[in-house]
């Protein structure tokens, strides 16, 4: 069970499969063709719930890994911004020939 789980997380997590992924567990929700089918009392609602489970944990913290990401791309652009900012003391000049 834990080799499934990697596999679905590993594959979750790499941009190039994620959509397909996402849009594959959304069909298998919804598809009347299940591992346990759905007709069996309590044992059919499990692989649905432990996989609609499993589907959102894992969205929901790619979201959260992109935004954190963000927000340290927008601190560390800030502090660049900062360091290179030089204070100078401007003093004004004449254009008038004497």
């Amino acid at each position: 069970m834990k080799s499934i789980y990697d596999w679905y997380r590993n594959t979750l997590r790499h941009p190039k499969y994620r959509w397909w992924m996402i849009i594959g567990t959304l069909v298998y929700l919804i598809s009347p063709i299940d591992i346990a089918p759905d007709f069996i009392p309590i044992v059919g609602q499990i692989d649905d719930v432990m996989l609609a489970t499993l589907l959102v944990t894992e969205v929901s913290q790619l979201f959260l890994e992109k935004f954190k990401s963000r927000q340290e791309d927008v601190a560390s652009s800030q502090e660049t911004t900062d360091s290179n900012t030089v204070e100078v003391e401007a003093e004004t000049v004449s254009t008038e020939s004497v």
